[in-house]
């Protein structure tokens, strides 16, 4: 095997991702799961050591990235708002899912449950990509709906490691040490940056990898699943990268320039074309059982929190989006052998799909157009945001 062209072939895969999402304005990550379609059933590609690696990699950076981008002061000002949204946005669909799975389409328990699991999520990169080209992102609406698909994600995780961990004493010291960092590491790190940072080593950033690859490799020998402390790492370090953006931005670079393309291109290649039409009635109904539990459990509560029907809606529909927790939970279901290739074929298509369609038809019909931010509005939210920031860091 000529490693040279293999590589070039993935990497070819993932530069052409790139370009037809800009050309169709479809998240790149979703390009690239079709791509990595295209290249399992048709190029014959094939995964091995080092694609694992640098696709599991990414997936570690991915989710460490998408708990850092969450707001912290607006998670807090809007917590009741978030944690309520967000819980019953990961509930609702979780057992819906599972429930369908196990006691209709006849899976096992164990299959059902990664199927609950996997279509309970929200995709923080969609939410995050539209909040950010809408102009959302500067209003306390697209916080809010950011950080209540971090209460639904970090359900998502925590019921994945609490459903297939090994209780054991390295489930012990995975804990042990995991709340150690999460303790340490906010208060260490911009003592850190203060001292190694802004150099061309880029130490900061190898700083930061390391923590991530330790707790992976506990959370692998406890049997759990690396993204979940680096979840958790993200948000502890949120606060820390409010201030530090250029440092977030570098890391988020080399993360979607080099690693996530692997992860989302191998995501793909396990996609098989004949599993697709064979199950596609499945699919359809595992689609509408995830919307309509998302509906059923987040419409009422943005009645509750009187939002207009319309930004009730849109949120809804933000929050029925799925990619990359849903694809992270079904690859970890297929590689533990919990759910087989159809299966897993199932829920991925189920996933992509919810990714796609709740997106169109939030921004073409219930785009909140009375919170569209304007000029007043968003230096408004970045002047509090700016004063929060100043005052804790005094």
């Amino acid at each position: 095997m000529n490693t040279w062209l293999v590589a070039s072939v993935w990497v070819g895969l993932a530069l052409a991702a790139g370009l037809v999402s800009v050309r169709t304005g479809i998240s790149v990550a979703m390009v690239e799961i079709l791509m990595g379609v295209i290249g399992g059933n048709f190029l014959g590609l094939q995964v091995n050591e080092w694609v694992n690696f640098l696709a599991g990699l990414g997936a570690i950076l991915l989710t460490f990235l998408a708990g850092a981008e969450v707001d912290p002061e607006v998670l807090k000002s809007k917590f009741k708002e978030s944690v309520s949204i967000g819980f019953a946005s990961f509930l609702l669909p979780c057992l819906g899912a599972f429930a369908y799975a196990y006691y209709v389409a006849g899976w096992d328990l164990r299959a059902a449950q990664i199927a609950g699991i996997a279509l309970s999520t929200t995709s923080v990169a969609i939410v995050y990509a539209v909040m950010v080209e809408t102009g959302l992102s500067n209003t306390e609406l697209g916080q809010t709906i950011l950080a209540a698909c971090f209460i639904t994600d970090l359900g998502t995780v925590l019921a994945l490691g609490a459903l297939f961990a090994n209780y054991d004493y390295w489930m012990l010291l995975f804990i042990a040490i995991t709340v150690a960092f999460l303790f340490l590491m906010p208060r260490v790190t911009p003592g850190f940056q203060r001292v190694f940072g802004y150099r061309v080593s880029q130490i900061e950033v190898k700083y930061v990898l390391l923590v991530l690859l330790v707790l992976g490799g506990l959370a692998n020998k406890a049997n759990s699943e690396a993204v979940l402390p680096a979840y958790l790492l993200g948000l502890a370090l949120a606060s820390f990268f409010q201030k530090e953006k250029e440092l977030l931005y570098r890391i988020r670079a080399a993360t979607f320039a080099l690693l996530t393309p692997f992860y989302f291109l191998k995501a793909g290649l396990y996609i098989s074309l004949q599993a697709v039409w064979a199950s596609l009635g499945l699919i359809l109904v595992l689609l509408l059982v995830k919307m309509a539990a998302k509906f059923v459990g987040v419409w009422p509560l943005a009645w509750i929190f009187r939002y207009g029907a319309r930004e009730g809606t849109y949120t809804t529909l933000l929050m029925s989006t799925g990619l990359t927790f849903g694809t992270i939970s079904s690859l970890f279901g297929l590689s533990h052998g919990f759910i087989d290739q159809q299966q897993y074929t199932v829920l991925v298509t189920v996933v992509i799909a919810s990714g796609v369609i709740p997106t169109i038809i939030a921004q073409a019909f219930f785009y909140p157009r009375a919170e569209s931010v304007s000029a007043e509005e968003s230096a408004a939210y970045q002047t509090r945001k700016a004063r929060l920031i100043e005052t804790k860091s005094r």
